[in-house]
């Protein structure tokens, strides 16, 4: 998942100064394609990565020289050169990064801490950044998804400006040039995190739900068991929900995002989940247990589309925590299976 939303919640708990860098083009391979970021913070920490180590030290090194200037500032690095890069090693990456950083002042960060309540809001937000001849930032705006408007875009953002976030060429990651404009511009779309509701707070359930939000889930986990539902057990989860399955299934206003794994180990409260579930679009609903159980809970009728029963990749695990990392992996590759789809919609529109 994106490390965005670990860099924002980083910037909205820590007050020191920092730098953001962005990957704005690839051209060639690379670890990571346009849109990631990186956040460097003034004491030496670093959050996310732009590279597998190729890039990360150099640009730490010009962190000092930003936070001093407050200008944002363009690098190229080519990893297709053999000649080694500042820190005496050869990269063998292969490709050609452009690398945008820029320092946080106030103003950006008030934006950045925007840019985080959408996301909280499960709201998709277009980021737009003018670029200079030298790869710097020069204006940038945010578009969210309900067409609200914010950022530091000089002379105001235009019509024509906001007329093409909804093109196609707007989709895609990278560096356009918006022909009614003249502009060079980079556009990346920010999605909110993906969302796991668990039902269920047994043993099985705490892995699970640790692995989900270390890869960039936000967490739910439902049970009517207070004694089982405790933040104790599920530190990482954003929500616990103490309710039986109507009335916490009534708590979440699901959308076609969300993905749902039932394991209460209840036979009656997983037909019940089931049954209310079904009646949502959700991307994903997994139940764990054989599929002549989830037959049984069935009792007949017809499996949805999107039930994935037994919930997991068939490893051969064993014990919660194999368990959990068999129905993480499925959940990812349902994940980017859905990433991909969209965009191939996208290309077809």
């Amino acid at each position: 998942m994106e490390e965005i939303h670990r860099i924002l919640e980083a910037l909205q708990c820590n007050d020191q100064r920092s730098v953001l860098a962005t990957i704005i083009h690839v051209e060639g391979s690379a670890y990571l394609k346009e849109g990631a970021s990186m956040l460097f913070l003034e004491d030496g920490s670093q959050i996310g990565l732009l590279s597998a180590g190729c890039l990360e030290a150099d640009l730490a090194e010009r962190v000092p020289e930003i936070l001093e200037t407050g200008k944002a500032c363009g690098f190229v690095f080519d990893m297709q050169s053999l000649d080694p890069i500042s820190w005496g090693d050869e990269s063998g990456c292969g490709g050609v990064i452009h690398v945008t950083m820029e320092p946080v002042d106030d103003v950006f960060l008030n934006h950045l801490c925007a840019l985080k309540d959408y996301l909280d809001h499960q709201m998709k937000v277009m980021i737009i950044k003018k670029i200079s001849a030298d790869r710097s930032v020069s204006d940038y705006a945010f578009v969210a998804e309900n067409r609200q408007l914010f950022g530091a875009w000089r002379g105001g953002i235009s019509q024509a400006l906001l007329d093409w976030t909804t093109s196609k060429e707007s989709r895609r990651s990278g560096i356009k040039v918006i022909s009614s404009m003249q502009e060079h511009v980079f556009v990346h779309t920010y999605d909110p995190k993906p969302r796991l509701v668990i039902f269920g707070a047994g043993q099985d359930a705490r892995p699970l739900a640790a692995f989900a939000a270390a890869t960039g889930f936000s967490v739910i986990v439902s049970d009517w068991r207070p004694v089982l539902c405790d933040r104790y057990y599920f530190p990482d989860a954003d929500t616990l929900l103490l309710g039986f399955p109507e009335e916490s299934v009534n708590m979440i206003d699901f959308t076609s995002s969300d993905y749902a794994v039932v394991m209460t180990h209840h036979f009656r409260r997983d037909q019940q989940l089931i049954r209310f579930l079904s009646e949502r679009q959700l991307c994903y609903l997994g139940v764990l247990g054989s599929k002549h159980r989830t037959a049984r809970l069935l009792n007949g009728n017809p499996m949805p589309v999107n039930l994935h029963a037994p919930v997991g990749i068939a490893i051969g695990a064993e014990g919660p925590v194999e368990i959990a990392v068999s129905i993480l992996a499925d959940l990812i590759h349902t994940y980017r299976i859905n990433k991909k789809r969209e965009a191939v919609t996208h290309e077809a529109e």
